[in-house]
């Protein structure tokens, strides 16, 4: 008769060759899927690589563009991925995180632009080939990498009054009846410590590009196939702009073009620039028109969550509706630290001074109406817009708008500079 400890071996031999048996099998259907790059601690598959290609592909196939060889745009769209990893994990570790209704909120925008309903977009979704988890995945990744830029890049930008007062009385700050321009862009990236050897082969790059679009080549096709500018698998396109925002290397070049021209390349700290002007428009008397506005902010944390976050205003807007004073709960209740001591009370608006979502919310609601909850950056919010005025631009809000104008610049420029840099710090194997 066996002991007991001599079945107990026969049967995990018997189990271990059956594993061994199984081996072919497995290894046939790892095969399907492997690992296209190593990034810092995380990978990048092929499926993953070989999805986006496919949607860049159906995307170009529609919009009727140019496709360039697949041996062209396969290492561009890795280098894309391998960049969005980079972000992501930073998000990780700053502690970012996308809520569910933020992430609602940007299908609910989608589907405006496609001049649909969320409804009728998940109804239409299994025939338009569109995964709705891949999509709310691929939103929630948008949205993360948008919000650790504006924290990563925005720290490194500073503005002093005396850089403020400088624009204001040049030339250009005294033009706030600035024409629109819809643009394409191709930036050919150079690090700051970069050899002589490859400043020379970027310049002879950007000369070939130039040459080509001068010959009357697709700027669109160029742009994915070539350019490390975030907008690259886009066709470059940085869609409608003022002059005052783009980065002040570009005003000068684009102020010579018509619609339909390529600039000359534009160097930068970033590297080489090609701008295309598809359009140009506007100009006129700008009339600002303005919100005093009052809100109360809650922010989710580790006892309270972000559905019973938004429960809570919820209830506070029934209070308000049912007669309670505005003023008050904020006192008591809002979490923006700035504002609660005076009811919530921020003033008049001035232009760009809020996130896109809380403009959004004020610019749409009636006076003295109380919105729903929504949700920014920052936490839950209610808000209520007491007054509306349209003026022209009072020296305090030219101050604003021309600190905004700065920052934007400054921002697109350190972005390009920033996403160089965290690539050259990262280790990264590519194993196509």
């Amino acid at each position: 008769i066996m002991s007991t400890r001599c079945k107990t071996n026969i049967f995990f031999s018997l189990l271990l060759l059956g594993l061994v048996w199984t081996l072919p099998a497995s290894s046939e259907e790892i095969a399907l899927d492997h690992i296209v790059a190593v990034v810092d601690d995380d990978v990048v598959m092929a499926s993953e690589l070989e999805q986006r290609v496919a949607d860049i592909y159906a995307r170009l196939k529609n919009s009727e563009t140019e496709i360039p060889a697949e041996s062209v745009l396969v290492p561009q769209v890795l280098e894309r991925l391998i960049l969005e990893r980079l972000q992501l994990n930073r998000a990780q570790r700053m502690g970012i995180r996308i809520s569910d209704e933020e992430v609602t909120q940007a299908m609910e925008k989608m589907a405006e632009s496609r001049e649909q309903t969320v409804a009728q977009m998940i109804e239409d979704a299994p025939q338009s080939g569109i995964d709705l988890t891949s999509l709310r995945q691929q939103l929630r990744n948008e949205i993360t990498i948008n919000r650790v830029q504006e924290r990563a890049v925005n720290r490194r930008i500073y503005i002093s009054e005396q850089e403020v007062d400088n624009f204001l009385a040049s030339e250009e700050g005294q033009q706030w009846s600035s024409p629109d321009v819809n643009l394409g862009h191709i930036l050919l990236p150079l690090s700051s410590g970069a050899s002589r050897a490859d400043v020379a082969e970027v310049e002879q790059k950007v000369r070939e590009l130039y040459e080509q679009l001068q010959n009357g080549a697709d700027f669109k096709s160029l742009a994915i196939a070539h350019s490390g500018a975030q907008d690259a698998l886009q066709g470059g396109d940085l869609g409608w702009r003022k002059t005052t925002q783009l980065p002040s290397i570009f005003v000068s070049a684009v102020d010579k073009l018509s619609p339909g021209d390529v600039s000359m390349p534009i160097r930068s700290d970033a590297g080489y620039h090609l701008l295309k002007l598809y359009d140009r428009r506007g100009g006129g008397e700008q009339i600002v028109q303005q919100h005093k506005v009052r809100h109360i902010l809650l922010k989710p944390n580790e006892i309270r969550s972000e559905d019973d976050t938004r429960t809570m205003l919820e209830g506070m807007r029934a209070d308000i509706l049912g007669g309670a004073d505005f003023a008050e709960l904020a006192r008591k209740h809002s979490e923006d630290i700035g504002t609660a001591l005076g009811g919530g009370d921020l003033g008049w608006s001035l232009p760009g001074q809020f996130v896109p979502e809380f403009e959004q919310i004020m610019g749409s609601i009636d006076t003295m109406a109380i919105s729903e909850p929504f949700r920014t950056q920052f936490g839950w919010h209610i808000l209520q817009v007491t007054e509306r005025r349209r003026q022209d631009f009072s020296d305090e809000i030219k101050q604003r708008q021309a600190e905004n104008i700065i920052r934007r610049r400054k921002f697109d420029e350190e972005q390009q500079i920033w996403l160089r840099e965290i690539r050259d710090e990262a280790f990264v194997d590519i194993k196509l």
